[in-house]
């Protein structure tokens, strides 16, 4: 006869069968809460071959709700592990490359590495509009645009802006998003100067989510200058100079995604030297790079955006001794240690503030670059319902 411990109903046969394995050879279930913990945190090239685990993985990934959490686990902390740097090419042929923005800043080598991209092609001019949540807006010869997530290939061709304006008008372009309606916008601002300096602008913006372009305000501020627009609080800002009596001042241009007014950003005092001053990004926030005729150049960031007081100067990079008379002309990145990488004519640059040095990355397969530009890898569609 059976003793009492063999019988199903005992308790050592109860704690026998929960002791033992799991029948999926062995794997724990994990709760499902963990699970998107886990994936939320994964590079995008990770999350791409996940699609095929489950139908519900599947929905998981490309979900918005996940894209978002996606996206601010990729902006937390120092942690840079996700971002990239795009290069644009023009000499021998037109072309776009990129490379990690850790190994440039961090390991002794880079490998810059060739980069597909929508309808390209040696002979057409490819630029860089700029890039929000990982999504990079380009123009092929500055008129066809393109929405291109460079993690997961795809693209979306806009419709043509469709402006008529007098010939010999040039144009600049600014891509940005809205928040408040999960909107990627681009605006286009179209120049043309006619006689006894006379100059006129007609601003488009075009918006994801209606598919389609309308005319706005003419832009307020000046005479744009020739640069991509810089989005940054949820506004995209341009350099625009001014004339003020006998003078001409240089002011920094906002508009706001969601209700499409204009504003201006009050600036710090600069000092009383003579300086060349550029409009940059440095992380989410908009940045102004002052170059001393090449004796030193002061970078000011804008802590809290609308508060004047919040300006700070972070840096003041010295100049290498290098032949010819080149310019920092972008900052790109700062590490929480202060090490700030920046754009030097045709080479990168890395600043250490802690000896006050100055040194160029070794790279492979770059001879030079036009331009450079700050984006991180996720999975946001270019397409207005996703996918």
């Amino acid at each position: 006869m059976d003793s009492e411990s063999d019988s199903p109903n005992s308790s050592a046969h109860r704690q026998s069968k929960k002791n033992k394995a799991p029948s999926n050879g062995g794997i724990p279930c994990l709760p499902e809460e963990l699970i998107v913990e886990i994936l939320a945190r994964m590079p995008v090239k990770s999350l791409l071959k996940f699609r095929c685990v489950s139908k519900s993985w599947l929905a998981l990934i490309y979900s918005q709700q996940f894209i978002k959490t996606h996206i601010n686990n990729s902006r937390v902390g120092g942690n840079f592990s996700n971002y990239r740097v795009m290069l644009t090419i023009c000499n021998p042929i037109f072309d776009l490359k990129h490379c990690p923005l850790g190994s440039l800043m961090q390991e002794p080598w880079t490998d810059v590495c060739n980069i597909d991209y929508p309808k390209k092609h040696p002979q057409r001019a490819v630029w860089v509009v700029g890039s929000c949540n990982g999504l990079i807006c380009i123009a092929l010869d500055e008129k066809d645009l393109f929405f291109w997530n460079p993690s997961t290939r795809e693209s979306n061709k806009l419709p043509p802006v469709n402006v008529n304006i007098k010939r010999g008008f040039y144009n600049i372009y600014g891509f940005g998003y809205n928040e408040c309606d999960d909107d990627y916008k681009v605006v286009g601002i179209f120049c043309v100067f006619g006689n006894a300096g006379a100059y006129e602008s007609m601003v488009k913006i075009y918006s994801l989510k209606t598919n389609s372009w309308k005319r706005m305000e003419d832009f307020k501020g000046g005479v744009p200058l020739d640069d991509s627009g810089k989005f940054a609080s949820g506004k995209l800002h341009w350099s625009a100079s001014r004339k003020l009596g006998l003078d001409f001042r240089w002011d920094i241009v906002s508009l706001d995604m969601e209700n499409e007014e204009y504003g201006i950003v009050e600036q710090p005092n600069y000092g009383e030297r003579e300086y060349d001053s550029t409009l940059g990004l440095l992380g989410e926030c908009i940045c102004v790079l002052c170059n001393y005729q090449s004796i030193n150049a002061d970078l000011w960031v804008l802590k809290e955006y609308g508060v004047k007081e919040s300006w700070t100067k972070v840096a003041t990079v010295p100049y290498m001794d290098i032949p010819g008379k080149l310019l920092y002309s972008k900052p790109l990145f700062m590490l929480q240690n202060g090490e700030l990488l920046l754009a030097f004519g045709i080479h990168f640059v890395i600043y250490n503030p802690m000896d006050n040095s100055v040194r160029i990355p070794e790279t492979s397969n770059l001879q030079n670059f036009l331009e450079a530009d700050i984006y991180f890898e996720s999975l946001v569609s270019p397409f207005a319902n996703g996918r």
